[in-house]
């Protein structure tokens, strides 16, 4: 087996343009089917931080008749030992309760229907943090002209301030990346000018946050009273008068257009439901554990009173969007790899074309067909690990520098991308099996291409073979 392993290595390079040209080809499918599979990929994982990981959870403890029928009489009775109990599942990162229903708001001759979200202000910093998305900075046409006159700006760094003059930030780094400014002084001054002063709530907080898009709907400023009406528990009346404390940017624009934080107590007092939840929202320490986990968690609970349903339950929309959108990448590289495959098909006719008096007379001389077959399968192989190899190594760095330093886009594009919802950047996925499963494509495509073409090794006729 070691010399016709040696004999297969020495005789891919008996033509060396031949080898180079097919492993070209291996190397430039394996990186190009890498690194966009590594975007694709790493887009969904951020989809998912994004819109369940940091906002829904990746599972939601519920009341059995909720899910079809959401609403606040099929609420459930909430106390600090179911809270702890599904903490300390050994899985479980944090678990943060929640009032979810629905408001009429209203400011002067402005109304709206609303969600409103009750949260325990404390324990949902470590889910959504609604904290961290607070308004810090809020661009207008006046503060806009202003800054124009101050600020010694480029045409460019004015052109893309433009393109953000209506919008809200949460941080000067956020105005960096999205506006391409990266002069410090020049950022601060911006900081000074359009600074939007705001707070989070506190425990048992009378007040609310209002989303960013909502409040510029009901033109609403810091410290101005909401009017919330609705239907509470029971079908008693919910009415009450709120002070905006702050306003939320949230990523969702869907979300973004009509929600309403307050504290959970505030909410339940509001909703006439003491000591009640509409859900528990659950996130995991190992997302890819979540079934096992909700089945162990349903296993603990008294399913008369209590349900836990995954993501993919209760928002099917985004896990429909994933696998459609995954399905044509999925396409795409098949089609890349078909390609490839007839190239490397291709390859092998020549090379039997080319070497039928070589097989011939080594036939000839004692070698049976069969030992000609593996040295030519052996070849393949050498050529097709060579492209496969060298191609999963080019695409290695891409790769580890995409997922730890993703893409941040600006200008229009990043406005573009936070108008349908998402955050402007472009992550790539880590080294997943997807990484690897590209190698063992490879070798199955080499062999794939090799058995029609070795089967005239087999059907090799001697004496014509010597006469080629």
């Amino acid at each position: 087996m070691k010399r016709i392993t040696q004999m297969a290595w020495r005789n891919i390079w008996r033509n060396r343009k031949r080898t180079i040209i097919t492993s070209a080809s291996i190397f430039f499918a394996i990186f190009f089917a890498i690194v966009m599979r590594s975007f694709q990929l790493g887009t969904y994982d951020h989809m998912i931080h994004q819109s369940i990981e940091t906002y829904t959870g990746f599972l939601q403890l519920q009341s059995p008749d909720y899910f079809d029928e959401p609403g606040l009489d099929n609420s459930f009775e909430y106390s600090d030992e179911l809270l702890n109990s599904i903490n300390n599942h050994p899985e479980v990162k944090i678990a943060v309760p929640r009032v979810e229903s629905f408001a009429l708001a209203s400011i002067g001759v402005k109304s709206k229907g609303i969600m409103v979200n009750g949260i325990d202000v404390e324990k949902e910093a470590r889910l959504s943090d609604p904290e961290r998305n607070l308004v810090r900075y809020r661009f207008d046409s006046k503060i806009m002209d202003e800054v124009y006159k101050i600020l010694g700006l480029t045409e460019d760094e004015i052109d893309n301030l433009k393109i953000y003059e209506n919008a809200s930030f949460n941080s000067l780094n956020k105005i960096s990346l999205n506006c391409g400014i990266d002069d410090q002084e020049i950022l601060e001054k911006i900081g000074k000018i359009t600074a939007f002063e705001g707070s989070y709530l506190k425990e048992n907080d009378d007040g609310i946050l209002v989303s960013d898009r909502l409040s510029k709907f009901m033109q609403l400023e810091i410290g101005d009273t909401l009017v919330l009406m609705g239907t509470g528990y029971h079908g008693s009346t919910a009415a009450g008068l709120f002070p905006v404390r702050g306003i939320v940017k949230i990523p969702s624009p869907e979300l973004d257009n009509k929600l309403v934080y307050m504290s959970l107590t505030r909410a339940q007092e509001f909703y006439g439901m003491e000591n009640m939840l509409t859900t528990l929202a659950i996130n995991l320490h190992d997302n890819s554990e979540m079934l096992v986990v909700q089945k162990s968690l349903s296993s603990n609970l008294d399913n008369n009173k209590y349900v836990v349903k995954n993501w993919e339950e209760f928002n099917p929309i985004l896990k429909q969007t994933i696998e459609g959108d995954s399905v044509g990448g999925v396409v795409f590289i098949v089609i890349l790899y078909v390609i490839v495959f007839f190239g490397i098909f291709g390859t092998v006719l020549m090379m039997i074309a080319e070497r039928k008096r070589e097989f011939g007379v080594l036939n000839a001389i004692g070698m049976k067909k069969r030992l000609l077959m593996y040295v030519v399968i052996i070849e393949m192989v050498f050529i097709g690990a060579l492209g496969a190899i060298t191609g999963m190594i080019a695409s290695s760095p891409l790769v580890y520098l995409g997922n730890k330093f993703p893409i941040q886009l600006s200008g229009e594009t990043a406005k573009m991308y936070e108008e349908m919802g998402y955050e402007a950047v472009m992550p790539m996925a880590s080294f997943d099996p997807y990484f690897w499963w590209q190698a063992v494509i490879v070798v199955l495509m080499v062999i794939g291409a090799s058995f029609f073409p070795l089967k005239s090794i087999r059907k090799l006729k001697l004496m014509k073979a010597l006469r080629a």
